[in-house]
């Protein structure tokens, strides 16, 4: 039972996540594209990348059939969540920075609705990939610890220890 739970909070988060992840793609191109963003230099192209990454990131984590990839399957969405928290925090920096002072040579003026949904959806992003790897590595984790009850179980029996220096040791 508790197994199944683990799986679906980890489903649950890993999907929205990616769902997550998608909004930051899709804000960063309607800015890119519809708010003109794409005839600032060096602005433009970096929302243009935060875009491509973004729904590429999204979407791994939402594709089903990772299975299919065998051992490389979780270390993979692993990273991808670590990408993942990466683009959002470096989004919610770069727009920090760019209230407060010009980057590249550009800076943004008051937090229009954009912004804000923006910062929120970088800020819901980075938990829950965090939360995801952090449910990811404890199943690793569960699944490949052995239970034991005993802790010597396993180990090759041993000579008695004589505990009183000087008296000897019982023969077998």
């Amino acid at each position: 039972m508790a197994e199944r739970t683990r799986n679906r909070s980890l489903t649950a988060t890993r999907t929205l996540a990616g769902i997550t992840l998608l909004l930051i793609g899709g804000i960063h191109y309607q800015q890119y594209h519809y708010a003109f963003y794409s005839a600032i230099p060096t602005i433009g192209p970096l929302f243009l990348l935060n875009f491509i990454g973004g729904t590429a990131l999204g979407l791994f984590l939402l594709a089903p059939g990772k299975s299919r990839l065998g051992r490389l399957g979780n270390p993979l969405e692993q990273l991808t969540a670590l990408a993942g928290i990466g683009l959002a925090v470096s989004g919610a920096a770069a727009l920090v920075i760019s209230e407060n002072t010009p980057l590249f040579g550009f800076m943004e003026h008051g937090y229009r609705f954009v912004i804000v949904l923006t910062l929120a959806s970088e800020a819901v992003a980075v938990v829950l990939l965090t939360l995801f790897l952090v449910l990811a590595r404890s199943r690793a984790h569960g699944r490949g610890a052995a239970p034991t009850q005993n802790p010597s179980a396993g180990r090759p029996a041993r000579e008695p220890i004589n505990q009183r220096p000087g008296t000897p040791t019982a023969e077998r």
